[in-house]
């Protein structure tokens, strides 16, 4: 592909994955107003997020090989015209059970859509030069892709309506149709290509049991039946799936995709880095609009700093040391970093704190992730064979998805039990209960963020015993002995 096509090609597969990205939090800020418009309950407003994130977790790994077999670009494609439609009908709900199922089509299509565009970046990059700099665009918008949807959803929600949260993905999605159309080219099919079927089952099965136990965590706790069923169900599922991907002619997941040590290393770190991430923008949000009562509008905006720091760490830091320095020098330190921010962020008060340490923690937390981040999605899908592209990246934004369903419901039930107990041990005649309601839930807040800081220094750690590359591994652009593709949307 000629230079300037490459490069409009990233255009087109990054606007795909910001719309991905973004949509697991640009209704977070909308959720209030949807909530009053179509009457939903408390127990289930829950699910205009666990609908889009059981079904785009459970369903990735399918995407990703349904990717490999069908063609990335045609993939792609389907998977931006599906979504666009799941957005226009998620906007015009005209009662809740219809929002929940357009958020299930969404992440239907996401999971078909999210896979295709990685290993089309994969497969498109392959010199090491130009490589580190497509993936530092790339982390850059998967690590500020949440911070910009909370930005977008508070100017959406407070200036037009929350339906708009969904609607802006239509002409989204319609533009990079278009681009895709003009500049995407291969990805096509192999001639021997099969879908692996029991695979499927399986590996939908334990991952949508997983992802809907730890969703339901949140709202029933850790110790209710159905909460342990799902989770049990999910690990022989996933137990079961991994004894048959060894025995299966043509794999779901590639054995050779998991048997890399620092391709493994990649998908733990991207594991416990969103297990502690997810929560925190969850608890930023309610802090800064409850405590210190700021709009929509006004919490997007201050999430600003978290997006300058995720761009520049990609752009500035990752990409111009990725094959210069082994992998782990720049994902340990940026961790590290990170985990500095959480701390500086977890000794806020129910005083306004936002310049003395909201700001900093967000600066530091962006520029700490988008180093580590970058470097983690590159290790992850580097030196895979053309045909498994959409395996690994499958493999990686499953990691992330089900790292974030864990990390959502475990700190919020760690910050949910800590206020209460807060506000029992200190409730007294004469205490002012909205005061003390503001400090409970701030300090359970600050003790979920130490948690979550935890995860970052686990995630540090795996990091540095498990990768231990000196280089970056070269990329396999094109593998041998293996058949060539037939091209059939061309």
């Amino acid at each position: 592909m000629a230079d300037n096509r490459r490069w409009w090609a990233l255009v087109v597969i990054a606007l795909a994955q910001l719309m991905v990205v973004l949509d697991m939090t640009i209704v977070n800020i909308a959720l209030p107003s949807a909530q009053s418009d179509l009457h939903m309950s408390d127990g289930n407003r829950q699910w205009v997020i666990t609908a889009y994130t059981l079904a785009f977790g459970g369903l990735l790994l399918l995407g990703g090989r349904i990717a490999d077999l069908a063609g990335r670009r045609l993939t792609f494609m389907i998977g931006l015209l599906g979504f666009a439609a799941a957005s226009a009908l998620g906007g015009a709900a005209a009662n809740s059970g219809m929002l929940f199922g357009a958020r299930a089509l969404q992440g239907v299509f996401a999971a078909l859509l999210a896979p295709a565009a990685l290993s089309l970046l994969t497969t498109t990059f392959t010199d090491p030069a130009e490589r580190g700099k497509a993936f530092g665009v790339f982390g850059a918008i998967v690590g500020a892709g949440a911070a910009f949807g909370l930005l977008a959803g508070g100017f959406l929600t407070q200036y037009l309506d929350w339906r708009w949260c969904l609607y802006v993905n239509v002409p989204i999605a319609l533009v990079a149709f278009a681009g895709a159309l003009a500049v995407l080219s291969g990805g096509g099919r192999y001639e021997d290509a099969r879908l692996d079927v029991p695979g499927a089952v399986l590996g939908s099965a334990g991952m949508l049991s997983l992802v809907y136990g730890f969703s339901e965590a949140e709202s029933r706790s850790w110790g209710d039946g159905l909460v342990l069923g799902l989770l049990a169900a999910g690990v022989v599922l996933l137990g079961v799936f991994g004894l048959w991907q060894t025995r299966a002619r043509v794999p779901l997941l590639p054995m050779s995709v998991v048997r890399d040590r620092q391709r493994v290393g990649a998908f733990l770190t991207i594991l416990f880095v969103t297990i502690g991430m997810f929560g925190v923008f969850l608890f930023l949000t309610y802090y800064m609009q409850r405590v210190l009562g700021y709009s929509p509008m006004k919490t997007g905006l201050a999430y600003l700093p978290i997006t300058v720091g995720m761009i520049t760490g990609s752009t500035q830091v990752a990409a111009r040391l990725l094959n210069r320095v082994p992998p782990r020098a720049l994902i340990v330190p940026g961790l590290l970093l990170a985990a500095g921010a959480l701390a500086i962020i977890a000794q806020v008060g129910v005083a306004p704190a936002y310049v003395s340490h909201i700001l900093p923690g967000m600066l530091m937390l962006g520029l700490g992730m988008g180093t580590a981040m970058m470097t983690s999605i590159s290790l992850a899908t580097v030196s895979v064979a053309p045909r498994d592209a959409g395996a690994a990246s499958a493999t990686f934004n499953t990691a992330q998805q089900v790292g974030g369903s864990i990390g959502t419901a475990l700190l919020n039930t760690i910050a949910a039990s800590v206020t209460t107990r807060y506000a029992t041990a200190h409730a007294a005649p004469g205490v002012d209960r909205r005061a003390l309601a503001s400090r409970a839930a701030v300090h359970g807040f600050n003790v979920a963020t130490w948690w979550a800081m935890g995860a970052l220094l686990l995630a540090a750690l795996i990091a540095g015993f498990v990768v231990n590359a000196d280089r970056m591994p070269a990329s396999q652009a094109r593998p041998a002995p293996l058949p060539e593709p037939v091209e059939t949307d061309a």
